[in-house]
């Protein structure tokens, strides 16, 4: 079954008439928004909630808020990065709903087991990295495959760029804690990219 993003609508060409369609409040304009920046928006949703009916949930309220709110769009930001924020957002919001406050326990990461040799930097932008699609979709499912706490982390840090206190700050803990969620997520997604970067993956 095809998503709503993925029917073939093209009514403005650009992201200025795009735009001014949304201050018009014309629906069409709605769907070309969706069916525009959908895909990117749902994976971010999809990797931060590990849900894809709760990714879908999400996009379609970041939707609603960008539709109904676009007159606080100032255009300091492309209408994409915006709608991104929005999208984001609503995603913390939908994990803090689904999990009750905790008090994190905290472990020193020098703590832990020596990580294996680094195979991607993932304190740099993964844009920046071009991935083969079959090691883009084993990412994908390793990031998929973590805890929670681990997974949220990772996306927030490595994958949307988000500062140490920025990312620390967006899931209510301290930097302490996001510093060792974040490092255990990277020994894992090491441990699990190893052998396809190595060439030692099974029939390779």
């Amino acid at each position: 079954m095809l998503k709503p993003w993925e029917t073939d609508l093209a009514v403005y060409s650009d992201e200025g008439e795009l735009l001014t369609g949304l201050r018009r409040r014309d629906r069409l304009a709605c769907t070309c928004l969706l069916k525009r920046f959908a895909p990117r928006l749902y994976r971010l949703a999809l990797q931060l909630t590990g849900s894809a009916d709760d990714a879908e949930d999400v996009l379609q309220e970041g939707l609603i808020q960008a539709c109904s709110k676009i007159d606080t769009f100032e255009g300091r930001s492309s209408l994409g990065s915006w709608l991104h924020r929005i999208v984001l957002n609503a995603a913390l919001m939908r994990l803090r709903r689904k999990s009750p406050p905790v008090v994190p326990w905290v472990e020193e990461p020098e703590g832990e087991t020596v990580a294996p040799p680094l195979l991607i930097d993932w304190t740099g932008d993964p844009g920046d990295h071009v991935l083969s699609q079959e090691l883009q979709a084993v990412l994908d499912r390793a990031i998929l495959a973590l805890p929670e706490t681990l997974r949220t982390a990772l996306v927030l840090r490595d994958i949307e760029g988000l500062s140490t206190e920025e990312a620390a700050t967006a899931l209510r803990i301290s930097e302490a804690a996001l510093k060792v969620r974040l490092h255990r997520a990277r020994l894992a997604l090491r441990a699990t990219l190893a052998p396809y970067v190595t060439g030692d993956q099974a029939g390779g």
